[in-house]
């Protein structure tokens, strides 16, 4: 929380409207984990591990949320935020949007956590999928891997998304070229907002696959900003913790659509139909 504090405050000294930061920033990414789990099996260990998880986790709406909503209220700042959400017995990795204005205003769920995030987080539901009217722009997140599905993507098109927020923790190569992907398709400006994460960064009795060196890098970066024709605004950050700045030129997403609309003029709607299910479940 101090930590996602300091960047919000970092982030605003440099004029920043608008910060993202990266998924299950606020609650951990235990990358490299495995909390006991084999297929068939949980150990002891591996269940007190994750009591210790859970209990990092927080509450929506909560303490740090309140924080939060003070904290962009203060600072006169939007903020996207990953975090772990601690509901009944399950945890979910979601975004949570805050306003300088009303404060928290929205939060989505990661639809599909990816591999064995499924023993870790539930699966979120078409209720907690947002487009957040802002005063200068339509924001909406995709988390990770979400961003690979492509019906997801449509139906976050369809709401006009202007800037779209992506937390994540994947720091492939292959991950810019899904981020440039996304701004062409959608006609709109992506922020992917990676965490830099070393070995010295986990309790020292957390011991994760890839080493128990301090200085083992588990998570390296890649934040970057793009335009809605696929420019590259702030090249991917992966030198360390760093606040990457751009300025949006919301101009830039009236001029691409002079040859591509998702939704409208290059859409097949006499074709394809798309139906999604908005209801909490």
């Amino acid at each position: 929380m101090a930590k996602a504090e300091h960047f919000i405050r970092e982030a605003a000294s440099g004029g920043a409207r608008l910060m993202v930061l990266p998924e299950a920033f606020i609650g951990g990414y235990p990358k490299g984990v495995d909390f006991g789990v084999t297929v068939g099996s949980r150990s002891p260990e591996g269940r007190d591990l994750f009591r210790r998880y859970r209990e990092a986790a927080i509450a929506v709406p909560g303490p740090e949320t309140a924080r939060l909503a003070e904290l962009s209220t203060q600072l006169g700042v939007d903020v996207v935020v990953g975090v772990i959400e601690r509901a009944g017995g399950t945890l979910y990795c979601t975004a949570l949007f805050f306003t300088a204005t009303d404060g928290l205003v929205a939060k989505h769920r990661k639809l599909l956590p990816t591999a064995a995030e499924r023993y870790l987080w539930g699966q979120g539901d078409g209720s907690t999928m947002p487009a957040v009217q802002t005063e200068y722009a339509v924001l909406g997140a995709a988390i990770c891997w979400e961003n690979y599905l492509p019906l997801f993507r449509q139906s976050m098109y369809a709401k006009g998304i202007d800037i779209w927020c992506a937390p994540t923790v994947d720091d492939r190569d292959q991950w810019q070229s899904t981020m440039r992907h996304i701004a062409l398709e959608g006609r709109c400006f992506v922020i992917s907002a990676n965490q830099y994460l070393t070995r010295a960064d986990l309790p020292e009795d957390v011991h994760p696959v890839q080493g128990n060196s301090p200085d083992t890098i588990l998570i390296n970066g890649g934040s970057t900003i793009i335009s809605p024709l696929g420019e590259i605004l702030a090249a991917p950050a992966r030198s360390g913790e760093t606040v990457l700045l751009a300025t949006l030129d919301l101009s830039d997403r009236d001029r691409s659509f002079l040859d591509f609309d998702p939704v409208g003029h290059y859409s097949r709607p006499d074709i394809f139909t798309l139906t999604v299910d908005e209801t909490p479940r």
